[in-house]
């Protein structure tokens, strides 16, 4: 059974729209570890645009699961990153105009940098991850810059409706994830997964080891409650139809 890791960034987002104290991304992290997800996981924003640098300490102190700290290629948050002490910290690209990631980082464009935040990282035992498209440039470059792990950039396959379109595109996921694991890497996959188009992906590919997903999972807490979202889908990542 892959992994579960809950992205509780949007918990964040409905607390900032009002700037109060509520509701706490803590909390939810609390939640869905009981729930059982294996990892929690939040993106420190350099426009601190949902989760903030006081809820990465508060969520490090509290939960009991790994925590995976996504982040930009910046001297800033990987120098919190270090404070911080995160699990692990996943590289992401990051534009203050985008309502959400866009697309995979391109490692081999930013590699020298990679490089030098990458060996700080994992001088302080910190797993360091690139979320990439599934191509096999940005899985060599990964690796050849330190990376422990990648994670597959799954928002096009989750935009995709046509049938021959969309099993296209898994199979080069597929593909993707064969040769990132036969380099070495650990291989994770996240960006649109929700309660129907996860499970193919479950199906299909073996090789993904860790889901990351968030706003599906906070969307359907609206209406049973984060618990039962999060047991729901740990349900999916296991093979069962709910």
């Amino acid at each position: 059974m892959s992994k579960l890791g809950v992205n509780i960034d949007h918990v964040a987002t409905l607390r900032e729209a009002r700037k109060v104290s509520y509701p706490s991304p803590v909390e939810a992290a609390i939640i869905a570890e009981k729930a059982g997800a294996d990892q929690i996981t939040i993106h420190l924003r350099e426009d601190r645009r949902h989760i903030q640098d006081n809820d990465l300490i508060a969520i490090r102190k509290k939960v009991n699961v790994p925590l995976n700290l996504e982040l930009a290629v910046d001297e800033e948050i990987v120098s919190i990153a270090c404070s911080a002490g995160p699990n692990i910290c996943t590289f992401v690209p990051e534009r203050r105009e985008e309502l959400t990631t866009e697309g995979g980082l391109d490692v081999v464009k930013k590699f020298d940098r990679l490089r030098k935040f990458v060996k700080l990282l994992k001088d302080r035992s910190i797993t360091v991850s690139m979320f990439i498209e599934p191509v096999e440039g940005q899985i060599s470059a990964s690796r050849e810059c330190g990376a422990d792990s990648i994670e597959l950039h799954t928002g096009k396959y989750c935009e995709l409706t046509g049938k021959d379109d969309i099993r296209e595109e898994l199979d080069r996921l597929r593909r993707s994830a064969i040769v990132a694991k036969e380099a070495g890497l650990y291989v994770a996959a996240g960006h649109g997964l929700n309660y129907e188009n996860t499970r193919e992906v479950v199906k299909s590919i073996p090789e993904i080891a860790e889901y990351n997903i968030g706003h599906s999972i906070i969307a359907r807490a609206v209406f049973v409650g984060l618990d039962t979202a999060v047991r729901e889908m740990k349900k999916i990542l296991g093979g069962a139809n709910i």
